[in-house]
Parts: structure tokens; C-alpha cells; sequence
């Protein structure tokens, strides 16, 4: 009962990063309806600008500060820019264009910075967490990071006039734009806070999986995996999803014999492939009813 009261413990810690990811793939997915592929990516490269400027004297917190308002003045550029003029074109357009922004994001970090690793530091510490060795006080600060951000988007998307128009631009364009919401901009926000959000959870991630410009593969698939379990209709559900996955993940690792850490990928793929068989809209997703 020990070892499984401790399993789950390091899964909530490792869940925190997934569900960091799942949030802004969710975000991006409200906005657009589409999944962003190269959202790891951008929240990599996020990192590493936070990081530069950390090179250059700048103190954690104000570099992290910078570095989310920069994120979210990119997102809304990379919307305008890139993928406006997408907006009715086919879906597997969107998706190429995904493709493109993913290869020149990686490749233009890996220019600047090029593929060594580095370290990145922790506002938090990393000694064990209230005397657990399974948990540090980053993993703890990353989950509480994660629950603010929860908190502060249903603040934002309950009670303010720009959060209630965009829920109602992203569930009902038609009905939006013909009471006067500019839906396009509402869109433009979307990544903006999409982005923004990937800019946090890549400087929370950098600590644990060190920087680098392909830092994000694996942690973007988790990601992935975490909203669709979750539901990408809801931002409460890809949060629960991500430490759904990081416990299950460890579970499975402890006590499923052969899986090691060579299979915990394919398990997430598995995960994936098995929610869209059986729930397609996630545990806490709504259905989508069309009338044909």
C-alpha cells in the first residue's frame, strides 16, 4: 500500500507537466478547433528567450514576466501573420501549416542556440518536498503553478466580458458575430493565451528535462494525450487528464511487468487511441451535436 500511496505521489508531480501542456493545447483548440502541433515548439522557444535573458543579468521572475508577455504578443502575431489566412482553407492546409511552423521553430532555436543542452533554473528549489524523496519542491511548486492557472481561467472565462466572448465566439460564431463580437479577434486572444500559457509550462518543465530545442517531442505527445483524456472542450478536464496520465503512466511502470521507461510513449499513444475509441469527447468534454 506504501509503494502505491508513493507511486501516485510521483505521478501527480509528473502529471503537473502534462497538465501544463494540456492546458495550452486546449486553449489553442477552443480558439480554432484544431490542434497545434508545433505548440511545443513555441513553448520552447519561449524558454529559451526566458533563458537568454537570464544570460544577460535579467532577475527569474522579471525574465519570466517578459517572457509571457512576449509569448502572448507571438501567438496572436503567429495567428495573424499565419494562420488567418488559413481560416477557411482545408484542414489538412492547417495542418501542413502546423508542420512548417514546428520544423522552422525548432530549427531557427537550434540556429540561435544551437542543440546543446543546458540548465535552467528553479524558482522553487529542487530538495524534497515536506521530507519526500519523490517529490521535489519544483514538482510541488509546478503543481501549484498549474491549480493558479486553472483558477485564474475560470476567474477569466466566468466573469470578465472578453473570457464570456470568447467562450461564445469559439461555441457559437454565427449567433457571436451577429450580436457584435469581433470573433476574429477572439480567435487572435486565444493564441495569444494558448501561447502564453505554453511559455509557463516550458519554463516550469525546462528544470526537469533541461533545455534543449527538442525538450518538448515527448512532453508535447503527454500533452496531447492528457487533453483528449480529459476532454479538449475543457480546460478543468485536460488539467485532471494530465495527472490522470503522469499516475497512470507510473503505475503502469511499477507494476505492469516489461514496461519500462522505452514504453511509457507508446502507453500514452495507446491512451490516446483508446479514449477516442470509447469516449471521443473525453471524461469531461461536451458532445458535439450537428444537424444534418
Amino acid at each position: 500500500m506504501e509503494l502505491f500511496a508513493n507511486q501516485v505521489l510521483a505521478g501527480i508531480a509528473t502529471g503537473a507537466i502534462y497538465a501544463c501542456m494540456a492546458l495550452a493545447v486546449v486553449m489553442i483548440y477552443q480558439a480554432i478547433d484544431h490542434l497545434n502541433f508545433a505548440q511545443g515548439e513555441m513553448a520552447m522557444f519561449s524558454t529559451f528567450m526566458s533563458w537568454q535573458m537570464m544570460q544577460w543579468g535579467v532577475p527569474y521572475w522579471w525574465a519570466f514576466i517578459l517572457t509571457v508577455i512576449l509569448s502572448f504578443i507571438g501567438g496572436i502575431l503567429i495567428e495573424r501573420l499565419l494562420f488567418k489566412p488559413l481560416a477557411k482553407a482545408p484542414v489538412l492546409t492547417n495542418v501542413a501549416g502546423f508542420i512548417a511552423l514546428f520544423a522552422i521553430v525548432n530549427s531557427v532555436a537550434g540556429l540561435i542556440w544551437d542543440f546543446t543542452i543546458k540548465q535552467y533554473p528553479t524558482p522553487f528549489g529542487s530538495s524534497p518536498f515536506l521530507g519526500s524523496q519523490l517529490i521535489s519542491t519544483h514538482q510541488a511548486g509546478m503543481v501549484g503553478v498549474t491549480v493558479l492557472l486553472l483558477a485564474g481561467l475560470y476567474f477569466f472565462f466566468q466573469f470578465t466580458r472578453i473570457g464570456l466572448a470568447m467562450r461564445a465566439a469559439a461555441s457559437l460564431p454565427e449567433s457571436a458575430r451577429l450580436v457584435g463580437i469581433n470573433t476574429s479577434w477572439m480567435i487572435a486572444l486565444g493564441w495569444g493565451m494558448a501561447s502564453a500559457i505554453g511559455a509557463i509550462a516550458g519554463m516550469l518543465i525546462a528544470p526537469v528535462v533541461f533545455l534543449e530545442p527538442n525538450m518538448m517531442g515527448g512532453v508535447l505527445i503527454y500533452g496531447f494525450a492528457s487533453a483528449v483524456l480529459g476532454g479538449l472542450s475543457s480546460p478543468l478536464g485536460a488539467v485532471i487528464g494530465g495527472f490522470l496520465v503522469g499516475v497512470f503512466e507510473n503505475l503502469a511502470g511499477t507494476y505492469i511487468p516489461g514496461v519500462g521507461n522505452e514504453l511509457k510513449l507508446p502507453i500514452a499513444l495507446a491512451l490516446i487511441i483508446t479514449v477516442l475509441v470509447v469516449k471521443p469527447a473525453g471524461l469531461f468534454g461536451r458532445p458535439i451535436v450537428k444537424r444534418v
